[in-house]
């Protein structure tokens, strides 16, 4: 019986080598981080603030919703650091 004849692959020769182009990394959003911990600590000042001083500051007509306004100070970080790539 004949033999059969045996299939050669060719060699792997890589391509030609690509001229590499600069990636730039920035996204353009290097504001996020500094406003994010900005907002941060706006709010837990503001929170604590209210506590040092017995309620007299940072707005004494809002009463306990002193206490609130820090937490939107904190929670408004929290949205903005969505935006952080």
């Amino acid at each position: 019986m004949p033999k059969s004849r045996i299939r050669k692959k060719d060699d792997f020769t890589p391509p030609p080598a690509k001229q590499t182009t600069s990636l730039r990394m920035s996204s353009g959003r290097g504001w996020v981080a500094p406003v994010m911990l900005a907002l941060f600590l706006i709010g837990l000042v503001w929170i604590v603030l209210f506590y040092v001083t017995g309620g007299d500051m940072p707005v004494k007509a809002m009463g306990n919703w002193n206490i609130v306004c820090g937490f939107g100070f904190i929670a408004v970080g929290f949205g903005v650091s969505t935006q952080w790539k």
